[in-house]
């Protein structure tokens, strides 16, 4: 039987390495706005960068006309930091233990336990330690090595992660208090106006993501973005659901678009990030015409 290419190159690791350098070198020769084109051809159609209307249309149009120094800032998980203390105050931010500029520079026997390790230039460089005893942490050394040598820019094309200089944060380890796995609240904000909040479900499998979407009265809504609904676990409205939209509010108000998410731990708001393209402007909107409506929210600058 014949094998296929991919059998063939995860069998010869060399192969896939220069494999791996000629894509990427394929990828970076692109121009943004042809790499855009390619890429959102996931969602099985064209974009529309003349006179976008659809959400994602949208997002990708931002990526290549719309620049703010404010906008890297927020999207640096350190930096970060000092915008919300000045926006909504630093009693809402997750206590930091250590920022570290060098791989080399952490030392776990120093630090508690449990806590969270996150690469501040880009999207899922997060490492999640409940008991640093039973990690390998030659494996996530590894990891956050490769983190530190990559510019996320030329993933997505998304600018603003281009010129932050990488570095690792470590963080108070956060659990959910009903016991489930922990929570994202993600306000969707449009010109500084949350229209709608997301919830992710996915107790220890990310494969069977569920993500539920509600309207800022808590009603669960009939749109899907990405994942199904999940119909059969309960998220209560939270007590300071008003406090959490005028903070995401204040947090957005100078952006076109953002999506804020925050962690709600026994009657506590903790700032999660803030994100300017969410799924990189390749989120599946069901129905289409939600899309339609995601995408008249957002005024273009």
């Amino acid at each position: 039987m014949k094998k296929s290419i991919r059998s063939v190159l995860r069998e010869n690791q060399f192969i896939v390495s220069v494999y791996d350098t000629l894509k990427q070198y394929y990828y970076r020769s692109l121009s943004d706005e042809t790499f855009i084109k390619k890429r959102i051809k996931k969602l099985n159609r064209e974009v529309n960068l003349e006179s976008p209307t659809k959400y994602n249309d949208k997002l990708q149009w931002l990526k290549l006309n719309w620049i703010d120094r404010d906008a890297t800032k927020c999207a640096d998980k350190y930096e970060v930091r000092e915008f919300v203390k000045e926006r909504i105050g630093e009693k809402y931010l997750n206590e930091l233990y250590d920022v570290y500029h060098s791989i080399d520079d952490i030392d776990i026997d120093k630090l508690p336990n449990s806590f969270v390790l996150k690469g501040t230039h880009g999207s899922g460089y997060n490492i999640v330690c409940k008991d640093k005893t039973t990690m390998d942490w030659n494996k996530e050394f590894k990891k956050m090595r490769r983190w530190m040598r990559k510019n996320y820019y030329w993933e997505n094309r998304e600018w603003v992660y281009k010129d932050i200089v990488p570095k690792v944060i470590c963080e108070k380890y956060i659990e959910q208090d009903d016991g489930e796995e922990l929570r994202d609240y993600r306000f969707f904000c449009f010109n500084g106006e949350p229209k709608f909040i997301t919830v992710d479900f996915s107790i220890n499998n990310k494969k069977n993501t569920r993500r539920n979407l509600y309207d800022l009265e808590w009603n669960l809504m009939e749109q899907e973005i990405s994942y199904p609904r999940e119909l059969t676990l309960k998220v209560n409205k939270p007590d300071k659901l008003d406090e959490m939209i005028k903070f995401s509010k204040m947090l957005s108000s100078s952006f076109p678009h953002a999506r804020i998410d925050f962690y709600y731990i026994k009657q506590e708001i903790i700032f999660g990030e803030i994100t300017f393209f969410h799924q990189s402007g390749m989120g599946k909107v069901k129905p289409l015409e939600f899309e339609e409506e995601m995408g008249n929210w957002i005024q273009l600058p």
